[in-house]
């Protein structure tokens, strides 16, 4: 019975849970935007989030962290907080595969050094159990990430924007590095094809830091 009015619970029974998370993200963004802004920025990502989550029950955890990141590059873009770091994003259609794949394994190689976000242009509800399995054979945990919905702001923020078969979905900023990755979509395909993909990733991924790095010491 409490799970599924979990299930059902729609923004107006969640508005005491987002003021919460409002009010703590506004203080952690104190002097960078007004109360006013984070408390939007917290209620369009619960929204987004809410449109394909699968469990609600997570959904709190969710928006917080996206409205977080959403906030976070917000006030990269304008300037608002120094980072010396490269922030790189994936873009394919769900956000359930090919992008998540790759910036976990980006994660990884860069160690510290680069920032990663990924994103969808129509995200799915969850990530294909295919990639978590075959993430966990290399020992990355992906079971509790989500699909998150691409954004603007996160757009705005990054230096090298990844897409992997999302077509023009992506808005154009000029300054930023574009490459489109073409990879076959791990959607249904046997383990064998999936760990092929991901192994195809870690190749472009180790590339991309090196080239990354580099632009990073000589610049």
């Amino acid at each position: 019975m409490t799970e599924n009015r979990e299930t059902s619970l729609g923004l107006q029974d969640n508005t005491e849970v987002l003021q919460r998370i409002s009010a703590r993200l506004g203080e952690r963004f104190a002097g960078i935007f007004a109360a006013e802004t984070v408390e939007r920025y917290v209620f369009e990502s619960y929204t987004a989030l809410a449109r394909t989550a699968k469990i609600t029950t997570y959904l709190p955890a969710t928006t917080e962290h996206f409205a977080s990141d959403r906030l976070n590059a917000l006030a990269k873009s304008k300037g608002a907080v120094a980072s010396e770091a490269p922030e790189v994003l994936f873009v394919c259609v769900q956000n359930a595969g090919r992008s998540q794949m790759a910036a976990a394994l980006l994660t990884v190689e860069a160690k510290g050094r680069i920032h990663v976000r990924s994103a969808g242009s129509l995200p799915a509800a969850e990530l294909d159990p295919a990639v978590v399995t075959v993430m966990s054979e290399m020992g990355l945990d992906l079971s509790r990430n989500y699909p998150k919905p691409l954004t603007d702001d996160v757009v705005r923020a990054s230096d090298v924007v990844i897409t992997m078969g999302c077509g023009d979905s992506c808005p154009i900023y000029p300054g930023k590095r574009y490459e489109d990755w073409e990879l076959p979509d791990p959607a249904d395909q046997p383990l064998e094809t999936v760990r092929e993909i991901r192994d195809q990733i870690q190749d472009r991924v180790k590339t991309l830091v090196d080239s990354l790095t580099k632009e990073t010491t000589h610049s």
